[in-house]
């Protein structure tokens, strides 16, 4: 599918795609015999994604061996407002012959120096005789600038090269349709098939709490054992009722330790100060316990409380975040972006159909604008991109596989340096009948 964002630009696709092939990269020559239209063009070629290099010496050398010097040669290339339609004709010929280009635009305005109407059917039979001699053939699209000729010239120009009224037009347009022709040539992705899954281990957790309590969001304890069936990381962690048992948990698993609210009932765990990092000691861990279970009983949640989770203290690598959504119309949808308390206002995060494919899973992590922080930033490793693309499809998996699940929040997951792999060090899941 292509995106169109106008009904103008709905049409401008149509011609395109039902007479010309689609690009084969996105090098493009933009022929011209107006300076001002050949920067518009190009200038927008470049805010599509395409690419406007300078032309191979050779092909300059038989592009001048015909035009004025006062012409340019260089991409775009200008012929200035005396160009004739042989000048159109031979030139349109030796662009579509060099190997240098991908695709090729040409415009023209009607200054009252050549006949507008013999131009136009010389780029025509110059495009239709550069394809009859066998070559790879070139997307062309153009843009006459005289409606007055257009309408008295023959209907081959519309039927065999689609004509835009201004130079951004085809631009636009040819950067579209480069993007769908990469997308169409890439290779399939795979859904990987995964041996250490346990389905109905989990499934068991979501029909028993649906059983037990109805809808609503699983137990961090319940969330815990889901992940764990799917192969999903999650540090060492144990649920404490009372300040006793978060004071031995947190001895036994070492210091420093996090402490946050076990609830399935309270989501945003931070808004009611129910999360308490860098804990060194017994005392301290103690003291977290009552001052978290102290803001809950001053907003009368106290009975929200299931306990808190004590876990060994985790940090490095780069917090993402990955959830899945339910859309009315598409099912699950699973979304990646940077993670942390700053990810609704980076707004960072893309989305994909599920089930997600590897290929799917690649394209999501390298998509988001904090990509690069993936790859390494300013001194600060890359993170584990492989172990990333991993969870994607094991969490396009967990909810293909269980229609309970209708909301997965996994924020933030700490991706380590190559190597290290995942760690999800909150989850929060929700379920349905």
């Amino acid at each position: 599918m292509i995106r169109a964002d106008s009904l103008d630009e709905l049409f401008d696709l149509a011609v395109a795609l039902s007479s010309q092939p689609l690009p084969s990269g996105r090098r493009v020559a933009v022929l011209t015999n107006a300076g001002g239209l050949g920067i518009l063009c190009a200038d927008a070629c470049e805010a599509a994604g395409l690419i406007v290099e300078p032309l191979s010496q050779a092909t300059k050398e038989r592009l001048r061996a015909f035009l004025p010097n006062t012409a340019s040669v260089a991409n775009p290339v200008d012929m200035i407002a005396s160009a004739s339609a042989d000048d159109f004709s031979r030139a349109t010929e030796t662009l579509l012959a060099c190997a240098e280009i991908d695709a090729l635009i040409v415009l023209t305005i009607n200054v009252g120096i050549a006949d507008i109407t013999a131009i136009t059917g010389s780029i025509t039979a110059a495009v239709a005789g550069a394809r009859a001699s066998g070559a790879a053939p070139k997307t062309v699209l153009t843009c006459i600038m005289d409606n007055a000729a257009m309408q008295q010239a023959d209907q081959r120009l519309t039927d065999r090269l689609p004509n835009y009224a201004f130079p951004e037009h085809p631009a636009r347009v040819l950067g579209k349709l480069v993007r769908y022709a990469e997308w169409r040539h890439q290779p399939l992705g795979l859904i990987p098939e995964f041996d250490d899954l346990q389905p109905n281990r989990a499934r068991a957790v979501c029909r028993n709490a649906l059983t037990e309590r109805g809808p609503g969001w699983l137990a961090t304890s319940e969330a815990c054992e889901v992940l764990a069936a799917f192969g999903l990381p999650t540090p060492p962690g144990a649920i404490a009722k009372n300040a006793d048992d978060a004071a031995r948990l947190a001895t036994a698993a070492g210091y420093p330790v996090a402490i946050k609210l076990a609830s399935s009932k309270i989501m945003h765990k931070t808004e009611v100060g129910g999360v308490c990092l860098n804990l060194e000691d017994e005392s301290a861990v103690r003291a977290a316990f009552v001052a978290i279970r102290e803001r809950l009983a001053l907003q009368n949640q106290l009975d929200a409380m299931d306990g808190v989770l004590v876990q060994p203290m985790f940090s490095g690598g780069v917090e993402v975040m990955i959830g899945v959504t339910q859309d009315p119309l598409f099912g699950p949808l699973i979304a990646f972006g940077l993670g942390g308390i700053h990810v609704e206002i980076l707004n960072d995060v893309c989305f994909r159909v599920t089930p997600i494919s590897d290929r799917d899973a690649a394209d999501m992590v390298r998509s988001i604008r904090g990509y690069r922080l993936l790859q390494g930033y300013r001194g600060h490793p890359p993170a584990d991109t492989a172990a990333i693309e991993d969870l994607l499809l094991r969490v396009s998996r967990l909810v293909e596989e269980l229609p309970e699940i209708v909301e997965l929040d996994l924020n933030p997951v700490f991706a380590l340096p190559p190597g290290k792999g995942c760690m999800i060090v909150d989850a929060r899941i929700r379920v349905d009948a």
